[in-house]
């Protein structure tokens, strides 16, 4: 299924990749991003393949470049719903080539939610792309379990209090312990 530039066979990790197609849509981001002023905290969010395409953001932005080795800029954080983590099998080998890929990744913080009954991405995808992330380095990340099928909805607290602390320097605890523990 092609959707946008991406190439889409599967919503799994193990699923094939599309890195051109990933690096696309990546590039585009960017590109829209780079008009912001220098002072502003960029950070990335998508829902199911946006948030995929959030996940290749993440890795491109810790391994310090886009898959075809054009430089990545700077981010602040990142936001997955209801999504999967595309090109997992390469992504611990990227971190782990470099200690400020390894730095990187663990200073990023990622906000990721995924609804228990959702169909489209299973909830199982969900949980294996928070699992991959982790093993590969993203230690700031916090995985937010929704019953149902809430794809959405539900996300919008969590959500909404993320990018209030987004704004704030306490960022890192809030990922660390996650929205229940947040007003």
């Amino acid at each position: 299924m092609k959707q946008g530039p991406i190439d889409v066979e599967e919503t799994s990790v193990d699923g094939p990749d599309d890195v051109q197609g990933l690096d696309a849509s990546a590039a585009h981001i960017v590109n829209l991003l780079s008009s912001e002023p220098s002072d502003v905290r960029l950070g990335i969010g998508g829902f199911s393949m946006g948030a995929a395409t959030a996940f290749h953001s993440a890795a491109c932005y810790a391994h310090g470049r886009f898959s075809n080795g054009v430089a990545y800029p700077t981010l602040s954080a990142i936001i997955g719903l209801s999504g999967w983590l595309p090109c997992s099998r390469t992504l611990r080998t990227k971190i782990e080539s470099s200690q400020t890929a390894f730095r990187r990744a663990a200073a990023l913080p990622i906000m990721l939610g995924h609804g228990r009954g959702d169909e489209a991405v299973t909830y199982r995808n969900g949980e294996r792309s928070a699992e991959f992330l982790r093993n590969s380095g993203f230690s700031y990340l916090n995985f937010k379990a929704y019953n149902g099928y809430y794809r959405w909805t539900c996300t919008i607290f969590p959500l909404r209090i993320f990018l209030l602390k987004f704004s704030s320097t306490d960022i890192m605890s809030f990922v660390q312990t996650g929205p229940s523990h947040h007003p």
